[in-house]
């Protein structure tokens, strides 16, 4: 049964009643804290934020890298009651300041150059209450008590374009959340885990393991040092690793090709991005004494569906119906729609009914849980794009097309790229998978602009030596770049908007 709170960080606090003496987490620097000076350090910065005028509601600008201070100052202001808004390392000036518009925050907290960056910032500039990164106070505050539904988290999607989509994360939610990913991914009091995604350390502080921060550069993870990495998790002994797919496949390639071996590592996990066959039989070689899991989730939910790498290493590397993504979390309700790019107004639940397809047939991917976001922040446009109202049920639209399988689901791509074809569909998801498997091509895929079908290929080789190895795929016209534009967070997903720009589109 769960314990009743009314604050999300009470999580925290309950841990360090726990295990006091447990290291919380690991900077980049080796820089140790334990639970109990954490809890103080929390209190104390609660504390400096209310004398500085933050309470209840307000909103707080964090532009802070992932570490101790960020996690101290996110609990700080879920400790008082207040809205952290989070905002990530690679954001741009120009989102930023959307973001700034949109959050309309009372303060402000950053690094020195986040600071320095203000000054030539309007929407920074009128935050009215510029906080420091290190002040703190002597004197204790008590925890605010609040209303379940009460924002404590405001964090932006990756969207370059247009109004930025705000989850709006209440304490009801992360805690549903925190659930939900404490049955997925099952830390114990005494692992050590190197979490790269930072939700998952929110976790692990409420479990009262230890967290190591890797020491890379998040705003430029291609410059990643696998033996600085490596460095770390034989020092710490981490036996844990959550992150991203582009961190695992690049520290998995690293330890076979130096010969290095990590026995210590018993749990690997990634999600965030596609991982195919290919990529989870590197897992399955590299980490041969851990259990490797790849969760299929998004912003608004998490998880959706988990299967481990050795099942998906040994899926056909030609994906003839998708790519599996596993077992449907229990928590999670989730049907296949038939594709459509209209919004979805409040329905009944016949209706859905109506809509919802047969297995085996590829549609939308949409979801139901208490684990699933329910809202956006000042955003009605996103709600209504995103959302399903059947009922008291809220359903989220995520925008990914796929098919299932009894209890299982396998994904085709997002329903934006799927190209119609012959009375059906062209998944470039799919059409990419079997790109990479072609020798000299490092990415591919194909694209549908002014009414043709684009094969871009990120190659060093050229048109005519390709062209023979391209098979059966229907394309128009064959198109060689240098690189083709990933996405900033996970340096994963390719970036279709910025790709059809650089092809002129």
């Amino acid at each position: 049964m769960k314990t009743k709170l009314t604050n999300i960080s009470e999580l925290f606090l309950n841990a360090t009643k726990k295990h006091p003496n447990n290291v919380a987490i690991i900077d980049k620097n080796d820089q140790p804290i334990t639970y109990a000076q954490l809890a103080e350090d929390v209190k104390a910065t609660a504390a400096y934020f209310q004398r500085k005028g933050i309470g209840k509601g307000d909103r707080v600008l964090v532009f802070v890298p992932m570490g101790i201070d960020l996690y101290r100052i996110v609990l700080a202001l879920f400790y008082i009651g207040a809205t952290a808004v989070f905002l990530d390392e690679w954001v741009s000036k120009k989102r930023m300041e959307l973001c700034c518009q949109l959050a309309d925050c009372k303060g402000f907290i950053g690094v020195w150059k986040a600071r320095a960056f203000a000054l030539f910032s309007k929407e920074l500039r009128r935050i009215p209450i510029k906080l420091s990164l290190k002040k703190k106070h002597k004197t204790g505050v008590p925890i605010a008590q609040v209303p379940p539904d009460t924002t404590a988290l405001i964090t932006f999607t990756t969207g370059s374009t247009g109004i930025p989509k705000a989850a709006n994360r209440t304490h009801a939610f992360l805690r549903e959340q925190f659930d939900a990913l404490l049955e997925e991914i099952h830390p114990k009091v005494r692992d050590v885990d190197m979490p790269v995604l930072p939700i998952v350390l929110f976790v692990n502080l409420g479990v009262g393991c230890t967290s190591v921060i890797a020491d890379f550069k998040m705003t430029k993870p291609e410059a990643i040092d696998e033996a600085v990495i490596i460095e770390q998790i034989t020092k710490h002994q981490v036996n844990r690793m959550i992150a991203s797919p582009f961190f695992i496949k690049r520290l998995a390639q690293y330890t076979i090709e130096q010969k290095v071996e990590l026995p210590q590592i018993n749990k690997v996990v990634t999600g965030g991005a596609p991982v195919f066959p290919q990529e989870a039989t590197l897992y399955v070689k590299a980490f041969p004494q851990a259990t490797s899991m790849v969760v299929y989730g998004s912003t608004e939910v998490e998880p959706i569906s988990s299967i481990d790498a050795q099942t998906l290493s040994q899926a056909p590397e030609t994906l003839p119906e998708g790519l599996p993504v596993g077992e449907i979390f229990h928590k999670t309700e989730v049907r296949i729609i038939r594709v459509s790019d209209g919004n979805i107004p409040a329905c009944s639940a016949l209706a859905l009914d109506e809509m919802t397809l047969e297995d085996d047939v590829i549609g939308e991917i949409i979801v139901a849980g208490a684990h699933v976001l329910k809202q956006y922040f000042k955003n009605d446009a996103a709600f209504r794009q995103n959302k399903i109202i059947v009922g008291n049920k809220i359903w989220h639209r995520t925008g990914d097309s796929g098919l299932k399988k009894g209890n299982q689901l396998l994904l085709t791509g997002r329903c934006a790229q799927l190209i119609e074809f012959e009375g059906g569909y062209l998944s470039p998801f799919i059409i990419e998978n079997q790109l990479v498997n072609i020798a000299g091509v490092t990415m591919g895929t194909l694209l549908e602009m002014n009414q043709q079908r684009i094969l871009v290929l990120e190659s060093v080789l050229n048109k005519e030596v390709l062209a023979p190895k391209m098979g059966n795929i229907p394309y128009d016209k064959l198109q060689v770049v240098a690189q083709i534009p990933r996405d900033a967070r996970h340096h994963s997903k390719i970036d279709y908007g910025a790709l059809k720009l650089q092809l002129g589109a």
